[in-house]
């Protein structure tokens, strides 16, 4: 485990956990926090040894949005909240690109830019007793960025449900909304987590990375554009030697052994 002010990062073998550290905050996104995880998100997506990210939250919540008190200590500055929404978003975008599945593993509640959180990894895991809101309405401050990923993961009347109301909702109304993956008996979150970061760990890397990419990408394609690109990237693919290692070993009926070439 390697210690920093704001995040912990805990590596087992093909799995990283990076472990949001201010629990006295409710895992507040503070500048600071933004920062670091940031740092964190690059080296997971530099390192050859990480197959999944895990992203968790210390103490008794996983993330409860942006940390309203270093907002309003700086007096709503507008320089100070472009450079906070800036991070912001630099963080969602750096967990879509990832070259590595990116799961989070949800506790407490997830709300305003923690739902964001939830919603921007790929898979999300949480315990039963989660909660998950995009609050801002209630302080007039409409959840905006939050949004953005919450519309890409639950359907359109779901997302202006929680937009509009800011009532919290349930693990199982999360899930029935598509916006997490499991339900999990709370002390079994870590247990559950890590078994499908372990099962991912064991695939091709560089077909996970291959596959993310195109997944988000093609999403935002039209349908029949869609169609064409994911065809030349199952080409690209397809000359890839962890394809051919694939195919033999399943042709052979035996275990594939990866190159990540």
């Amino acid at each position: 485990m390697t210690d920093n002010p704001f995040v912990l990062r805990c590596d087992t073998v093909g799995v990283t956990t990076l472990t949001l550290n201010r629990p006295e905050a409710r895992n507040a996104l503070s500048l600071g926090m933004l920062k670091a995880l940031s740092a964190e998100l690059h080296r997971a997506a530099t390192d050859s040894s990480v197959r999944v990210v895990v992203l968790t939250g210390a103490g008794p919540a996983f993330c409860a949005g942006h940390d309203l008190k270093e907002i309003r200590t700086e007096n709503f500055g507008v320089a100070y909240a472009e450079t906070l929404f800036a991070e912001c978003t630099k963080v969602m975008l750096a967990i879509v690109s990832l070259p590595k599945p990116v799961i989070a593993q949800v506790h407490g509640v997830a709300t305003a830019a923690g739902c964001q959180l939830v919603a921007s990894c790929d898979l999300a895991v949480a315990a039963d007793d989660a909660r998950f809101a995009t609050p801002g309405v209630n302080i007039g401050l409409f959840c905006s960025t939050p949004m953005v990923a919450l519309s890409r993961n639950v359907g359109r009347k779901a997302a202006m449900r929680m937009l509009f109301t800011g009532d919290l909702i349930d693990a199982d109304t999360a899930i029935r909304f598509g916006l997490i993956n499991e339900v999990a008996p709370a002390a079994e979150l870590a247990s559950r987590t890590a078994a499908l970061a372990l099962k991912i760990a064991t695939k091709s890397p560089l077909t996970l990375a291959i596959g993310k990419e195109a997944f988000y990408r093609q999403a935002e394609l039209p349908l029949a554009d869609a169609y064409q690109y994911a065809a030349e990237v199952m080409l690209t693919n397809l000359s890839k030697r962890d394809a051919r290692e694939g195919i033999d070993a399943f042709v052979e009926k035996r275990g594939p052994v990866w190159s990540g070439q």
